[in-house]
């Protein structure tokens, strides 16, 4: 009997192998990859910057489109490390976009900031090509490039610098660093040549300009915000404190605090095709622009909530 039984393991194990491989197959087929697209030129003080753009073979409709900012502390990181993510999305019929940017110590923040306001301009240009509807633009980060996401969104001069209006139609921040960066910088008095002086300066007034908290208005792109519940001290009390001011311009905005979730697997649950979060994330975007897009709620946005599908 117990050799029938493993038998009968054995067999539903090789089924359910061949099935997934051709599932895998099947999906890899629905998508393309057009990796190392070039949307910012080199110059005497910018390396060339690239982006990938992960999308469905099907463009009977245009697809809504994210644009993914990597983090990495301001100073690491790169688009090539999410390509999986990528096409987690495009087999979810979204034109998901992901780019570099440079990094300190050989940027500072607002050039970091001005690549990411140009890479939207790319996709706003181009992303039709794709199957992409630039009508549809939303900007993602984790980490560092959350901050950065919200910094663009938020702060209308990086897209009137660019000469255009900003494209942003939606905002998805994973547990976001930097929110209240001049509150860190001057709670941490960091000593000269501290990497975060060499991306922020060692001027308070730059710090302030870089912080996204300062630029809240109401008429910014809504928003939906994930915060891991074992995070960084310095991110739980910059989302806190990012969520307080919210409710003077956009009451109701969704926060989630996934409550077992440290830092980095907030972005590396994104890896899991069958993750809860792009379930909440896909119904959140099919609400901006309609009937759900204006939030009405009041009071606490926040929603506490345990782990969902890892």
């Amino acid at each position: 009997m117990k050799s029938e039984v493993r038998v009968t393991l054995i067999i539903l194990t090789i089924i359910l192998g061949a099935f997934l491989l051709t599932l895998s197959g099947c999906s890899f087929k629905r998508i393309s990859r057009s990796k190392d697209i070039v949307y910012q030129p080199a110059s005497h003080s910018i390396a060339e910057q690239q982006l990938s753009v992960f999308a469905p073979k099907n463009k009977k409709e245009p697809h809504d489109v994210i644009i993914f900012v990597h983090g990495g502390n301001w100073n690491s990181g790169k688009k090539s490390q999410y390509n999986f993510i990528g096409s987690n999305w495009a087999k979810k019929g979204v034109v998901f976009v992901i780019i570099d940017y440079p990094l300190s110590p050989s940027a500072r923040y607002d050039q970091m900031a001005e690549s990411t306001a140009k890479s939207v301009k790319w996709v706003k240009e181009n992303i039709a090509e794709y199957g992409g509807n630039p009508k549809r633009i939303f900007l993602s980060g984790h980490s560092a490039g959350g901050h950065l996401a919200a910094l663009v969104s938020i702060d209308n001069q990086y897209f009137k610098d660019q000469k255009i209006e900003n494209p942003v139609a939606g905002l998805i921040l994973i547990d976001a660093a930097g929110l209240d960066m001049y509150g860190y910088l001057m709670e941490e008095k960091f000593p000269a040549g501290n990497t975060y002086l060499d991306t922020f300066t060692n001027n308070p007034e730059a710090w302030k300009k870089a912080t996204p908290l300062y630029h809240l208005h109401k008429n910014m792109p809504p928003m939906i915000i994930y915060r891991g519940g074992k995070t960084y001290p310095s991110i739980l009390k910059s989302n806190e404190k990012f969520i307080k001011e919210l409710q003077d311009y956009a009451p109701g905005t969704p926060y989630h605090i996934q409550k077992t979730k440290k830092h980095v697997p907030m972005i590396t649950q994104f890896f899991n095709p069958w993750n809860g979060r792009y379930g909440e994330i896909l119904g959140w975007l099919a609400g901006v622009g309609g009937s759900k897009g204006i939030r009405e709620e009041r009071g606490d946005p926040r929603r506490e909530e345990g782990v969902v599908g890892n």
